[in-house]
């Protein structure tokens, strides 16, 4: 069970085997390196889930949908849930320029396939490197669009750091708000990234039964 939750912890979903919670923009998923960044979102749901454990992050810039386990047997079925590509993610963001559906998609969703790796000079920023980079796939959708900007939909096919952020700078439509990959222009388009994790859908990995959870992004 859990104890009164601390200031900061929005949890959407609980049960004796994992958790969902709502991660707010600029709160950090696990704890950085140094004092000043020990609070975050695991450090929270730990306080009132002693058994809480981390099965992936969002930067911590991105808000939105964050699952955690509930003991270690737990953890080890959904990281390898996350490993298999069982686990399905879905993003909003809105992104600098218009970004028209691709005219030979069959189904409205635009693909970006550009291997991903360290900038190691520049670290934790990613690059996108055809030779030296990891296969890294990100599905896309517009919903609306201005002569500025548009609205998408985004499906991680690969789960590489950075990779919604990297992929969409790199064919010139950079997320609104981003302050690492970003021209400055655009960064100053919005106070925060514009980036949520909006849908996440899995099997429960105790009973089979198929969960479904969707947050509405705050923008």
């Amino acid at each position: 069970m859990a104890v009164s939750e601390p200031a900061g912890l929005e949890t959407l979903y609980a049960d004796e085997h994992l958790l969902v919670f709502n991660k707010p923009s600029g709160l950090l998923s696990v704890p950085g390196r140094g004092e000043d960044k020990q609070d975050c979102l695991s450090t929270r749901a730990q306080q009132a889930y002693p058994d809480a454990l981390v099965v992936h992050r969002l930067d911590m810039s991105t808000s939105g949908l964050l699952l955690m386990a509930r003991g270690i047997a737990m953890q080890r079925t959904l990281n390898a849930a996350f490993a298999g590509r069982t686990v399905a993610k879905r993003y909003t963001a809105v992104v600098a320029g218009r970004l028209l559906p691709p005219t030979d998609s069959t189904d409205g969703w635009g693909q970006i396939d550009l291997a991903i790796r360290v900038d190691w000079p520049n670290r934790p920023l990613r690059m996108v490197d055809p030779d030296g980079g990891k296969p890294s796939c990100t599905r896309w959708q517009a919903l609306a669009s201005t002569d500025h900007s548009t609205r998408l939909l985004l499906e991680p096919v690969t789960g590489r750091s950075h990779q919604l952020r990297v992929h969409l700078a790199a064919i010139g439509h950079p997320i609104l708000g981003d302050a690492l990959y970003a021209p400055s222009a655009v960064q100053a388009l919005a106070p925060r990234l514009l980036l949520h994790a909006s849908r996440l859908e899995l099997l429960h990995p105790a009973t089979g039964l198929q969960l479904c959870f969707e947050n509405a992004a705050p923008f």
